[in-house]
């Protein structure tokens, strides 16, 4: 069980990447106080929280009624999941300003896709298969997703004194390695469900 808290955690932490996020937010709510920020922040954890929740709950009996099967969605999430690994590795960092102040940005692009991000809902899917995973195991896992937000909050309500600390390099330093360690693990993903893994003898 510890192992697989382990692995949901670098999965989900991966995706939802907080830094990335926390930096991001930085940048969108300079014009905004501190009342503001703080309320924005919140929100923004909310509607990830609410996206990501009913992706658990519905994704894989919404993928049954379309009729494609997990192997495939594995296989294909895998693939997004390396991919987005790579740019997390070779961006540069940089954040467009998208010039429009009168929509909640707390919706978007703070909770979708910035938190909520496809990896993200593709991840949290995939590692709570109903036909793999006990209830108790994908409890567990939402637990752990939940847990994610959280520090992915408080990273939020602190990032302006962190960002101050780490700077922007030590932000996309931190980026590029969550950047391999999930395209490490969305490799994992592939070769599991092609029945791969055990031929590399992984474990």
């Amino acid at each position: 069980m510890l192992d697989k808290i382990l692995h949901d955690f670098l999965i989900i932490w991966a995706t939802i990447d907080p830094i990335g996020t926390m930096a991001l937010f930085t940048g969108l709510t300079l014009k905004l106080t501190a009342e503001q920020r703080k309320k924005t922040a919140y929100k923004t954890i909310f509607y990830a929280l609410l996206i990501l929740t009913g992706s658990i709950i519905v994704g894989q009996l919404l993928l049954g009624a379309m009729g494609i099967s997990l192997i495939s969605f594995q296989v294909a999430g895998g693939i997004i999941l390396f991919l987005l690994g790579l740019q997390m590795i070779f961006s540069n960092g940089s954040q467009e300003e998208t010039g429009e102040p009168l929509h909640d940005i707390s919706v978007f692009p703070l909770a979708i896709p910035a938190t909520a991000s496809p990896g993200a809902i593709l991840a949290v899917i995939l590692i709570t298969d109903n036909n793999i995973y006990t209830i108790k195991e994908q409890v567990v896992t939402s637990l752990t997703m939940l847990f994610v937000l959280l520090i992915t909050l408080a990273l939020l309500l602190l990032s302006t004194r962190i960002i101050r600390v780490i700077g922007n390099g030590g932000a996309s330093l931190l980026t590029r390695i969550m950047g391999m360690i999930l395209a490490a693990l969305s490799v994992e993903f592939i070769m599991k469900a092609l029945g791969i893994a055990k031929w590399v003898g992984t474990q």
